[in-house]
């Protein structure tokens, strides 16, 4: 995800805060006629319920928020702000999350829907969803990722030596619309399998280097279909303290469908949940994408960004293909406040036959967590890579 962000207002006023209706006393007499008269001029004699203020009615929904509601159909929440990034700088962000079954059954998982807006005085713009529709029985899931943006970016050409030179920093103005959906069906127990459908569109604008673009064009236009396989037993998606996820997907980009550059793409996602002691959480992950044929510069698998080798430009480092691997552990530390440190690797490279393992780049950092609603957890980290590289981000659930 494109966020990178800081959340600054609210959340800690909700730790500290709670609100508390007055309790209303009743007196008894010993006659009928009596009690209803004294009790009467009991409830009379009580104060009015206190009004609350704006100020202390946020705060109380904060305080409330990630209390479980299992007879609510739809769990939804939101909470925004004004944040910092050394990338984006300062901007007003907004971000909303909702947990729903579609019918009310304890076999059915839990379906997560996440909203997300933001702003910032560079120019940056986006907007998006995201989510997975679980249907009843667990029989059928949709997942899905849509998210239109615009932003004023840095490019630093294809390859691992372009992106690993200073120099070649440039500037160009993008306006990118993704989109993705794998539709599945259950094959045997957490085993799912079907079709994944994509889009994506990109306009380049004002490159101040178009050299490093290699004469390609600045507007593409990548159509997608393919098969999907994933393994999914994880206990809850958004925020799994158990389980194995597992997700390969094979994807074509050909003429028929609109593209210019035809061209193929398999990629797979692996990531291991477990408790350590109390608290604790380790959370393991593995991702490759790897692409063959007339890759479009925009296409190209790309290192960094809101979930893997957080605190890298997303894009600095780009080629055909890419292997990152992340290691977290989540460690709750009181009421509604946690930690997350993690370590991880990533490398990028045209084929495998030119795979360089001293292209391998480091990445770690730190994180601070907040449970919004149950079990669904505000982030804030802040990552660390090669060449001084660092950055703020700020997005909700958790980053796999």
């Amino acid at each position: 995800m494109k966020l990178f962000v800081r959340y600054v207002l609210l959340a800690l006023g909700g730790l500290a805060w709670s609100c508390q209706s007055p309790i209303m006393a009743q007196n008894m007499a010993e006659s009928d006629s009596i009690a209803v008269i004294a009790s009467t001029d009991s409830l009379l004699a009580q104060p009015a319920p206190q009004k609350l203020n704006l100020f202390q009615k946020v705060l109380k929904y904060f305080n409330e928020s990630n209390e479980p509601r299992p007879d609510k159909k739809f769990d939804f929440g939101i909470i925004g702000g004004p944040h910092y990034s050394s990338t984006t700088k300062l901007g007003l962000g907004i971000v909303a999350s909702g947990t729903y079954r579609m019918r009310h059954d304890s076999l059915t998982q839990l379906s997560n829907v996440s909203i997300y807006g933001d702003a910032t005085t560079t120019g940056f713009l986006l907007i998006g969803v995201k989510g997975n529709n679980i249907f009843p029985e667990n029989k059928y899931r949709i997942d899905y990722d849509f998210y239109l943006y615009t932003f004023p970016s840095d490019f630093w050409g294809i390859g691992y030596d372009n992106g690993n030179n200073n120099d070649n920093k440039s500037s160009y103005n993008r306006l990118e619309t993704i989109v993705r959906i794998d539709w599945l069906a259950r094959l045997c127990n957490n085993l799912y399998g079907g079709i994944t459908t994509g889009f994506n569109w990109v306009k380049g604008s004002d490159f101040t280097k178009p050299a490093l673009l290699n004469g390609e064009p600045r507007e593409v236009i990548s159509t997608s279909a393919g098969l999907a396989l994933t393994y999914d037993s994880r206990d809850f998606i958004p925020n799994a303290a158990r389980g194995v996820y597992f997700n390969v997907r094979q994807r074509f980009f050909p003429r028929i469908f609109g593209n210019k550059h035809p061209f193929t793409r398999t990629a797979f996602i692996f990531d291991y949940y477990q408790r350590a002691w109390e608290g604790a959480i380790i959370a393991f992950d593995l991702h490759g994408e790897f692409n063959y044929g007339d890759v479009p510069w925009n296409m190209l698998a790309s290192l960094g960004g809101s979930t893997r080798m957080r605190g890298y430009y997303e894009g600095r480092y780009r080629d055909k293909c890419l292997i990152e691997t992340q290691l977290e552990l989540r460690q709750h530390i009181w009421h509604r406040n946690g930690i997350a440190v993690w370590v991880g690797a990533g490398n990028v490279f045209p084929s495998f036959s030119r795979f360089d393992w001293g292209h391998t780049l480091p990445n770690y950092g730190i994180g601070y967590r907040w449970e919004f609603k149950n079990r669904v957890n505000l982030r804030l980290d802040y990552g660390f890579g090669k060449k001084g590289q660092s950055g703020f981000l700020f997005n909700i659930n958790e980053a796999f």
